[in-house]
């Protein structure tokens, strides 16, 4: 019943497609209905919760479908596909996308832990892939409600929200996605510490030596390490961050040499060759492609 009171809201509060931000931080409200095909995009770290119908997002080749029964969280910033492709006006995709707050899931993590007797130290074995699905249970279900409640009425939002927020990132901790959410904010996070200094430094030339050293591990074992949790190699990662990120600029209007230099490529024929290897079309031809089916859109 929750989650058909978590879809009443998002109609009552949608009627068109778009994006509504609720008036708590990093919490938004989302109605689709034109079918996409997955395309390049960076996911931050996210939580994104499906009421209607179904997203796709791919990670290195594997699809990760979510939807009513399953909601997504992304831990890390990772380059992906994503695409709503089953969407249409007779089953809208409808949901709730929040931004994970790192300071805050980090305090969370540390609390929690320390709350059960310790703080535990990282487990030895694989790491958990940055991007989980886990199944929609009560504790979830229910604080997910709560929190979208709170869009009627702003004192309640101003009031509440900030302890509904933390609420539902508990509900997360403790659901099946939660081992991947305490790997990447909790102790042990050296992987995720490292993609989110590469996020923030996509122009720069950054190593694979200079990342290794930011997380604190020798080269061999952060290559091991950061395959385990993102699927990619290092140089698979920081070459799939750059280009996604230039895709979805170029897609925004922005000039191909200018999204080129925003990502660090110093030659526009490099940045071209890479480019046209991953989507299947030059810079160019897929600037065009992508207003000309936004203009359809």
């Amino acid at each position: 019943m929750s989650q058909q009171q978590i879809r009443e809201i998002i109609d009552r509060r949608l009627t068109e497609d778009g994006v509504v931000a609720t008036g708590v931080r990093g919490v938004q409200l989302f109605r689709v209905t034109d079918s996409v095909r997955c395309a390049p995009a960076v996911y931050e770290p996210t939580l994104v919760a499906i009421v209607s119908g179904a997203k796709e997002a791919i990670l290195d080749g594997r699809s990760h479908v979510y939807d009513s029964s399953r909601y997504l969280v992304c831990s890390m910033s990772m380059p992906v596909e994503a695409g709503t492709p089953t969407a249409s006006p007779e089953n809208p995709l409808l949901g709730v996308q929040i931004a994970l707050d790192t300071k805050v899931m980090t305090e969370l993590v540390i609390e929690t832990e320390s709350a059960a007797g310790a703080i535990r130290t990282p487990r030895s074995g694989p790491l958990p892939e940055g991007i989980a699905l886990a199944g929609w249970d009560d504790t979830f279900t229910d604080a997910l409600l709560r929190l979208v409640q709170l869009a009627d009425s702003p004192v309640d939002t101003t009031v509440l929200g900030d302890g509904r927020l933390r609420e539902l990132y508990y509900a997360v901790l403790k659901g099946e996605a939660g081992d991947s959410a305490r790997r990447a904010f909790g102790v042990g996070n050296e992987i995720a510490r490292s993609i989110e200094y590469l996020a923030g430094h996509l122009e720069e030339a950054v190593t694979i030596d200079a990342m290794a050293a930011h997380a604190g591990m020798s080269r061999a074992v952060f290559h091991r390490k950061f395959k385990q949790a993102t699927t990619m190699s290092p140089i698979q990662f920081v070459k799939s961050m750059r280009l996604n990120s230039a895709a979805m600029s170029i897609a925004g209007g922005m000039s191909v040499n200018e999204a080129a230099v925003d990502v660090g490529y110093l030659s526009a024929s490099q940045f071209s060759r890479e480019f046209k290897r991953a989507y299947g079309q030059s810079p160019r031809q897929w600037s065009t492609t992508r207003q000309s089916a936004t203009a359809g859109a």
